[in-house]
């Protein structure tokens, strides 16, 4: 085998190396989680944004007392029924579990680390 064709075999191995190595990357990025948990607040505003990769962006307000400045919970949806369910409460008090995904390359998969996974409405 002439080494050209033997350099371009090696050439186009590693290629295909590098993107099955960043596609498990990324699969596992998406499928194991830094951290879970659970935000409760007022929901203040949903937006389904981006220039290529369109993403639900929303905002949760967290008031701990009366008359203290809020803090404010960014997160991700990448579920079409879970965004759904929120913005039909926005402005209400409601409770967003979430699991933290730290790590993912670009923000086509969400802005923020936060993805939400269930929505309960807090009464």
């Amino acid at each position: 085998m002439p080494t050209q064709n033997r350099a371009a075999l090696f050439g186009l191995a590693f290629i295909a190396l590098f993107v099955a190595g960043f596609a498990a990357y990324i699969w596992i990025a998406l499928h194991w989680s830094y951290s879970e948990g659970e935000r409760a607040g007022f929901m203040q505003k949903l937006s389904h944004k981006g220039w290529l990769c369109k993403t639900w962006e929303g905002e949760l307000s967290l008031v701990a007392l009366p008359g203290a400045a809020p803090e404010k919970f960014y997160f991700s949806v990448r579920d079409e029924l879970i965004a759904q369910q929120i913005n039909a409460n926005v402005g209400q008090r409601i409770a967003l579990s979430y699991e933290q995904h730290k790590g993912l390359p670009t923000s086509c998969f969400g802005e923020t680390d936060y993805f939400v996974t269930t929505v309960k409405i807090v009464r």
